[in-house]
């Protein structure tokens, strides 16, 4: 032990704020890295899965003799087969208490639901043996009725379950009058339709495909006592819980180690058919047993994402100022209701009001059963449609009050010296400030610059048209208080865990349960560590993704990694400094009252004596000289249920550029300044801010999954599915602002979601703003060159005094295509009122 008599030393660097390269980085762009698909073990076997063609249909016979006698095939094995040990996919989250579930059999037995559906599974010495061999299954399929519209599925004529008896799954309501956030919804519009100015929309949120770059794969080794899985997911502890409570098996005979995970936004987020085929198929050989989808696999039978219709009905008085919205909502949960899919439109519920001062709301949502691959969360989870939705209707708003779009929005928005406010849908938000934001991002924009332009072009009549679209928002995240989970009948909590080992060479093991697939986990957390214990970054050592060494997690989705997640890992961090105190004080021989602690020593309070962390945790480990009564560890764990969210929030501008002749869609200007509270990582965060623009981006321009009318997904690979590359966006202009959230002690707000939650309804709006001259008020996304040119055709054969006199076309009593399908005439008919 060394007592140092000189603390007036420099104090180091602060890392919070400092735009560190990942640690993890250098495994993994040099390849020197363990992806699920990388592990092989003694004896291992690979797995193929025989799919469904059908959308729908019954199973007659299944005949697997050839397969089995094929090279390299060890066995085939069918739903019957399985049916004793494969466990069941559940749902976590019924939004209401009759909400009607149907199983989901990891392999069918009987009856399949969706194209892509598993029906048996191949073991072979090889995967190119077991793929050949799945080819050779003979399966008699009785083919049925499919419904593959939503609106086709509200009326019930066909159904994707016809055990249920009805395509509905749930309905579910929040209404400002019953809870006594607001008034009453109904008295709202009737005021506004005698006197001020009602605006009435149709939406669609077109079905997404999560396409992270690693396609999932599951390794399972069931030889010895405990079964060990390996698996390319988000949710390692939610999936170890999810196999015992179905299978049998002990918990804590179960091991899931998520290793590097190659992206997920939100499709990793699941536990998948596959995973549980593949642990059923190993017990069953007694094999360790390998299965990693192919691509097109992923398209067809991993979750999408998104797909509603959304029919929207805003108040206000004649000045502009809003008084009441309506929401109601038909989600489209595909074959089954997944992990938490029920539940991801009932999360727009508290964001649709977004940033805006409504007096009265209501939301209302009911989901339906089609046979279509299943939908669950996707990067933003409901909280993109509502965002989407509002900021569409705010821009409908200024066009009918004759004012720019802007000025719509600060004259409705919450004003920064009135936080906290609690919203009419019961949120309390607790900072901001939209004020701030939305200045810089003018000015980076130079807003009334590509104002004058556009009305220079419009006075031209230039063939090539400049819109200019506009996204405010806010989102909750940070998921979630637990209490508020256990209300909406959320079936798990929302703490976070984390521990943190002080080893006895001044090293430091952090332990989280939030593992990371792409986020940056091991830079942040050790530089947060590296702030509150005083160690150097490079000492630091973080921990994740395995159930073993991080018993205790809830996992990482919803933007809630730091501000829940690093919560728990600074009160741990906290632990150890009060537990080193004792240890510190009696090695400077002084009282633990006059012990205080300051960049990584403690010392004594009017001395220069004090003693560093390292010092204290070797004088731990050695154990030669501790105080009476004091155990030799200041090891600590900590678990962080937050009280509520955090709500980041910013303004995006977009400046599109269209060719009215051709339809073509060009971007001309992309500015987004977020405030996600105190910023850990300049770097990470601009990492996550541009990787969310082009996802939220695409989903306007360029994405969208579509069946045709048999059910097959035409859009089943990256040829059909038009993925954008950096070839396809420009250099966006990124900033922020900074007001601290009050819910955690750094300060911090989600900010993983973000870019793809403001994003879509900003490209829409300023496509949508150069050609409403032509009688054009929507255009279904994605907005292809096909679709903007026909919508300008049919804007220009209908007068524009006239589209507000058309009623919305939501009648539930009638099919309406899908976006595959529909025409974009229909699409603009949709959303005229």
């Amino acid at each position: 032990m060394t007592i140092t008599e000189d603390r007036a030393a420099d104090a180091p660097t602060p890392e919070i704020g400092r735009a560190r390269t990942r640690k993890e980085d250098q495994r993994l762009i040099t390849g020197r890295t363990r992806w699920t698909d990388n592990i092989q073990l003694p004896g291992m076997l690979h797995l193929a899965m025989v799919r469904s063609p059908f959308a729908h249909a019954t199973i007659s016979a299944i005949n697997t003799d050839e397969a089995k006698a094929a090279s390299g095939v060890l066995a085939v094995f069918t739903g019957e087969d399985l049916k004793d040990i494969q466990g069941v996919n559940i749902t976590a989250w019924p939004i209401s208490a009759d909400q009607k579930t149907p199983d989901h059999l990891p392999v069918a037995v009987s009856h399949v639901a969706h194209a892509g559906e598993i029906v048996a599974v191949v073991a072979a010495r090889s995967s190119a043996e077991a793929r050949d061999a799945a080819e050779l299954v003979d399966v008699d399929y009785d083919e049925l009725p499919a419904v593959l519209d939503l609106k086709q599925a509200a009326t019930d004529s066909v159904l994707a379950h016809p055990g249920l008896g009805t395509n509905t799954s749930a309905t579910w309501q929040l209404d400002s009058a019953s809870g006594g956030t607001g008034g009453d919804i109904e008295a709202a519009i009737a005021t506004a339709r005698e006197g001020g100015i009602v605006i009435e929309r149709e939406y669609r949120q077109q079905r997404l495909i999560p396409a992270f770059m690693e396609p999932r794969s599951t390794v399972v080794d069931p030889t010895g006592e405990q079964v060990t899985m390996w698996s390319a997911t988000q949710v390692p502890h939610v999936l170890r819980f999810c196999i015992a409570a179905t299978t049998g098996l002990q918990e804590s005979k179960i091991r899931v180690i998520a290793p590097d995970v190659g992206g997920g936004f939100g499709g990793k987020l699941q536990t998948t058919p596959e995973e549980f085929a593949t642990l059923a198929v190993a017990r069953k050989l007694g094999k360790p047993c390998k299965y990693t989808e192919t691509r097109s696999e992923t398209m067809v039978s991993g979750h999408h994402g998104r797909d509603q219709w959304q029919k929207l009905t805003l108040a206000a008085e004649k000045d502009g100022t809003v008084t009441g919205l309506k929401v109601e909502l038909m989600a489209d949960l595909g074959a089954y209701a997944a992990l938490v899919g029920g539940g991801v439109p009932v999360l727009g519920a508290w964001m649709f009001n977004s940033i805006y001062k409504f007096a009265a709301y209501q939301f209302n949502v009911t989901t339906y059963y089609t046979n279509k691959t299943w939908v669950d969360a996707y990067r933003g989870a409901g909280r993109p449609e509502a965002t989407y939705g509002i900021e569409r209707l705010m821009d409908e708003l200024a066009v009918e009050v004759g004012v720019d779009p802007l000025e719509i929005r600060e004259k409705n928005w919450i004003k920064h010296e009135e936080f906290p406010f609690t919203t009419v849908a019961g949120m309390t938000y607790d900072s901001g400030n939209y004020e701030a934001a939305t200045a810089k991002a003018k000015e980076l924009f130079g807003y009334d610059e590509l104002r004058a332009e556009q009305r220079r072009r419009r006075e031209s009549n230039d063939p090539v048209q400049l819109g200019i679209g506009i996204s405010t928002f806010t989102e909750m995240c940070g998921l979630a208080p637990s209490r508020i989970l256990g209300v909406l009948s959320y079936g798990a909590g929302g703490w976070e865990s984390a521990s943190i080992r002080m080893l006895a060479t001044g090293t430091v093991e952090v332990v989280t349960g939030s593992s990371a697939h792409g986020q940056g986990h091991e830079t942040a957390w050790s530089q947060i560590v590296a702030d509150r214990l005083g160690v150097p970054f490079e000492d630091i050592e973080v921990l994740h993704g395995d159930t073993q060494i991080a018993p205790r997690g809830m996992d990482t989705y919803g933007s809630r990694s730091l501000v829940v997640g690093a919560e728990a890992v600074i009160r741990a961090a906290d632990k150890v400094i009060e537990k080193a105190k004792p240890i510190a004080a009696h090695m400077l021989e002084a009282s633990v009252d006059d012990i205080e602690f300051s960049a990584g020593r403690f010392g004594v309070k009017g001395t220069d004596k004090s003693v560093s962390m390292p010092e204290v945790a070797l004088e731990t480990w050695t154990c030669h000289n501790l105080p009476d009564g004091i155990e030799p560890t200041i090891d600590a764990d900590a678990t962080f249920d937050p009280n509520t969210f955090s709500f980041p929030h910013g303004t995006h501008l977009c400046a599109m550029e269209v060719d009215t002749e051709t339809g073509a869609t060009t971007m001309r200007k992309y500015v987004c300044v977020d405030d996600i509270g105190n910023i850990v990582n300049p770097l990470i965060v601009e990492g996550q801010v541009h990787g969310g623009l082009v996802q939220g981006i695409a989903q306007a321009l360029w994405e969208g999954a579509e069946y045709d009318d048999q059910g097959t997904l035409v859009t089943g690979s990256f040829v059909d599915y038009t993925l954008p590359t950096s070839a396809d966006t420009i250099s966006f202009i990124t900033d922020h602002t900074t007001s601290p959230s009050t819910t955690n002690t750094l300060g911090t707000k989600g900010v993983g979601e973000a870019g793809t939650i403001a994003s879509t309804p900003a490209v829409v709006n300023a496509i949508v703003d150069a050609v409403r001259s032509f009688g054009v008020n929507d255009i279904l996304m994605p907005c292809t060159p096909e679709r903007v040119w026909k919508a300008i055709q049919k804007g220009r054969a209908v007068p524009v005094e006239g589209e507000r006199d058309a009623q919305p076309h939501f009648d539930e009593g009638a099919p309406n295509q899908d976006p595959g399908a529909a025409s974009p005439e229909s699409a603009s008919e949709g959303s005229q009122s």
